[in-house]
């Protein structure tokens, strides 16, 4: 009997250890943060947690071992159970009156000037001009004068007078009502608006959960301190389950067509996404293709979302790579039945 080679013991080792891993994290949807908050931090790392699955299999497979059997069987456990990880082309027929929505998280607009490009705030609203999108969500607004998104209907909320960050609505249609959840002890907000689209009253939620606070310039998560991320990681899950809560008692009083758009700072994998999901669809899921990542980060990270009522059918999804913000902008195209 041929003995195993030290090399591929702790290769089978550091295998099993992932696919555990990744099986724990298929039930992180189910698991609120409020309860298990360190747990809810590995739905950070599972697109890692799939990649190395896939590198496992493959290795297994080429050295024709039985141990492919580990990685597999947990993947395919994900491929029925879990958000897709990747999508195939899914091409759909885009018709003329589609309904085109855009989510972009633009950082300010530059305005602190992380990046050193002093065009970058107006290469930003020659984009967003260009594409032209019906109706277009922005999280990390930034109220400047210098800064002219031309639509005929709008509702800016910023965080007050004086502070100029917040989050905007903007509308080719009527905007009919209005109004703000307002996060306590948070930067950041749902706003939404009530828009009139011939017969149809669309309710457009524009939703930015807590934020994570990753710096991709910086080290891993932009610290050092192990430590010490891992306790503002729970903290930060812990206040985004309170806003999905906030999020969910508001959104039991509107019974008509609904469109939600924004930043959840958390992934297809963790119990906020779960939960906001619900009853809904995922533009990306229905329409999209790759990965579909929205963060700039060395990994696929998918945390920006447009998700719709069941009476919406969506004919295309693009998270676009442009690099105007640490966040990818993301385009999809609805009809309205």
């Amino acid at each position: 009997m041929k003995k195993k080679s030290f090399f591929n013991t702790l290769l089978f080792l550091l295998n099993s250890l992932f696919a555990v891993v990744l099986l724990l994290s298929f039930l992180l949807p189910y698991i609120s943060p409020k309860s298990f908050s360190l747990f809810a931090v590995i739905s950070l790392f599972v697109p890692i947690l799939f990649i190395a699955n896939l590198l496992f299999l493959f290795y297994w497979l080429l050295k024709l071992k039985r141990q492919i059997f580990v990685s597999a069987i947990v993947l395919i456990t994900g491929w029925f159970t879990s958000s897709p990880f990747y999508k195939f082309s899914n091409t759909k027929n885009i018709l003329k009156d589609d309904l085109r929505v855009m989510s972009f998280n633009v950082k300010m607009f530059n305005y602190y000037g992380w990046n050193s490009d002093k065009e970058l705030a107006k290469k930003t609203v020659d984009f967003i001009h260009k594409k032209s999108p019906d109706i277009l969500a922005i999280q990390e607004f930034y109220d400047s004068p210098d800064i002219a998104i031309l639509y005929p209907y709008q509702f800016i909320k910023t965080k007050s007078k004086n502070n100029k960050f917040g989050q905007a609505i903007y509308s080719k249609y009527p905007i009919i009502n209005s109004g703000s959840l307002n996060f306590i002890n948070s930067a950041n907000n749902i706003i939404y608006a009530d828009i009139l689209k011939q017969k149809d009253t669309i309710r457009v939620y524009n939703i930015h959960l807590e934020s994570l606070k990753i710096n991709p310039n910086k080290d891993y998560f932009g610290e050092e301190d192990n430590e010490k991320l891992i306790g503002r990681l729970q903290t930060t899950f812990k206040k985004q389950a309170k806003q999905t809560e906030q999020f969910l008692a508001h959104e039991k009083s509107w019974k008509g067509k609904e469109i939600i758009l924004g930043d959840f700072n958390n992934t297809a994998y963790s119990w906020a996404y779960r939960k906001i999901k619900s009853n809904k669809k995922d533009a990306f899921i229905e329409a999209g293709e790759g990965f579909g990542k929205t963060f700039n980060y060395p990994f696929p990270m998918r945390i920006d979302f447009i998700l719709t009522s069941t009476d919406i059918e969506i004919n295309q999804f693009t998270a676009f790579d442009e690099k105007y913000s640490d966040h990818f902008p993301i385009l999809a195209s609805l009809k309205l039945n």
